[in-house]
């Protein structure tokens, strides 16, 4: 009986997003799932509705806006832990404002509070949830 292969994405975002702080790249995720990069897009295409790359980046972001959330105040060890790299890359992950999400913190000036911005990336599903 020829053996059949678990399709499902799940065990490779929960891999993934384990290591969301580490260089990860397209190829890896592929080599993970035994499979070309091109299938690999075409099942995240058909069960998630977007791209490796995409969804990636943003785990990467909504990562870095929960450290951002509990009170991380170093955009630059945000942008380390979530795998963004640097305080740039986050803040062009982000709209340019993510400072914004920051919770007040006690007298501290944040110049970026208040002001609008956006943690998501343009046509991206959120990934789903794994339990």
């Amino acid at each position: 009986m020829p053996e059949v292969r678990d399709e499902s994405l799940a065990p490779l975002l929960a891999w993934a997003q384990e290591r969301l702080g580490e260089p990860l790249t397209v190829a890896e995720l592929a080599a993970r799932a035994r499979v070309s990069p091109a299938t690999l897009h075409r099942r995240f295409r058909a069960q998630l509705g977007t791209t490796p790359l995409a969804w990636l980046v943003g785990e990467r972001v909504a990562l870095a806006c929960r450290l951002i959330e509990r009170g991380e105040e170093r955009l630059d060890v945000v942008a380390a832990r979530s795998g963004l790299g640097t305080a740039a890359n986050l803040r062009s992950a982000c709209g340019g404002r993510p400072g914004s999400a920051r919770r007040p913190t006690g007298g501290v000036s944040d110049p970026d509070a208040g002001k609008p911005w956006s943690h998501e990336i343009p046509r991206v599903r959120p990934a789903p949830r794994l339990r």
